[in-house]
């Protein structure tokens, strides 16, 4: 028999924490409520529970959670999403006295994940960070798990469906992460050859529903997909954008952050968020209209940092300044420009900083060149960029993007 969910049928939640001090747990019920809300789920209530620890048990203590449970029977709510990870035996502690459906932080977000993956790569990533996530829970999901298997060949002495599947989900993990290896080459493949081709690669980072798509299309066509959602892009995409300076770089998209971003996701999704530490410069898209601007700056810098990032030159593209009233209160340096991606605003003065933070790799010229130096400028397209020639009485008359490693040749018929 198979089960099909209606997809019409709305879905009510209750949000749980504990506050235990060791984060904001307003600021991260909100954030819980907003990823819910990605998943087309509603949340009815926020509950907050204030102890020194984690109940072992039930999280949040069995008094607490039978008020919980109570207001989920009267309202008609269906799921419990805690902002913890969920030990297996508390997820069936929680459901056996709530008698809902339960979930933790961790598991909405790999759901959220599942829908949103397009290409082979961030799909194998988001089953990797499941079975990740899933092996060391099944020990307490229930005596059905611990049984021995009922078929010929399997009574008596032997493996519990518990090592069985223990088994399948480690085989699993090791084909995943085979294939992943195998993309992973390719992909640092691809880097290589940029780097031979001289291609300079700009990484686009930032929080998640900052609006590091909605810019990406604006400055390229590049025609993403771009939601006022959580993670509603998820593979990396990358497209040519040209500097006021004439230089060509490659912009690539980046999967958004998120606080408390669970370690199976960063581990899963390292090959992709390694763009950012293998570029020659990061664009930190920050929304400046949001009243978490600085927390959410600071989640991104450090998993930056994380990921080796130290020394790669940043310019910050200060976001959504349309949405705000901003005066002299608002400090800017010469790495920082406020824009709006959804009216173009402020993208000149963009793309000026980026030109000129990235390390120079050429030089533009204006040359009159001898006509016997002609063969120059068949160099020049090779490794640069002719934007006009013009043949005059005393030479060629040649406006150009010059690669450094052709300035010697070039500076004494610079005009």
């Amino acid at each position: 028999m198979q089960m099909y969910e209606n997809a019409n049928e709305e879905i009510k939640a209750v949000l749980v924490s504990v506050d235990t001090g060791e984060f904001d747990v307003q600021q991260s019920l909100d954030e819980l409520e907003e990823l819910a809300q990605t998943a087309q789920v509603s949340t009815l209530a926020k509950v907050t529970q204030k102890r020194e620890s984690v109940d072992t048990a039930t999280c949040i203590g069995s008094g607490r959670l039978e008020e919980v449970a109570g207001f989920c029977e009267t309202n008609g709510v269906g799921l419990i999403i805690f902002d913890h990870e969920l030990t297996a035996t508390q997820t069936r502690n929680i459901e056996e006295i709530a008698n809902v459906r339960v979930i933790d932080r961790t598991t909405l977000i790999l759901d959220i994940f599942a829908q949103r993956a397009r290409s082979k790569e961030g799909r194998l990533q988001v089953e990797l960070a499941q079975q990740r996530y899933r092996l060391p829970r099944l020990a307490g999901m229930g005596v059905e798990l611990s049984r021995l298997g009922a078929g010929i060949g399997t009574r008596g002495p032997g493996e519990t469906k518990l090592e069985t599947d223990k088994r399948h989900i480690r085989r699993r993990i090791k084909t995943l992460e085979d294939e992943l290896e195998e993309i992973v080459k390719r992909r640092e493949l691809i880097r290589q050859r940029r780097k031979k081709d001289n291609v300079t690669s700009v990484a686009i980072v930032g929080y998640t529903n900052v609006g590091k798509s909605t810019l990406l299309n604006a400055l390229t066509d590049a025609g993403v997909l771009a939601e006022n959602k959580l993670f509603a892009t998820l593979d990396p995409t990358a497209r040519a954008l040209e500097l006021p300076d004439g230089r060509s770089v490659l912009l690539i998209d980046t999967v958004g952050l998120i606080r408390r971003l669970p370690h199976h996701l960063v581990e899963a999704f390292k090959s992709t968020l390694e763009e950012a530490s293998n570029a020659d410069l990061i664009l930190h898209v920050c929304d400046v209209s949001s009243d978490e601007v600085k927390s959410q700056v600071e989640v991104t810098e450090n998993l930056l940092d994380e990921l080796g990032c130290k020394g790669i030159p940043v310019v910050r593209a200060l976001n959504k300044c349309d949405m705000i009233s901003y005066g002299p209160d608002i400090q800017l340096d010469d790495r920082s420009v406020l824009i709006s991606a959804k009216t173009g605003f402020g993208f000149d003065a963009l793309l000026s900083t980026i030109a000129k933070t990235l390390a120079p790799t050429s030089k533009r010229q204006k040359l009159l060149l001898p006509f016997d130096k002609a063969g120059i400028i068949a160099k020049i397209r090779v490794e640069g960029k002719v934007f006009s020639e013009e043949y005059m009485e005393n030479g060629i008359l040649v406006d150009a993007l010059v690669d450094h490693k052709l300035l010697s040749l070039t500076s004494e018929y610079e005009s």
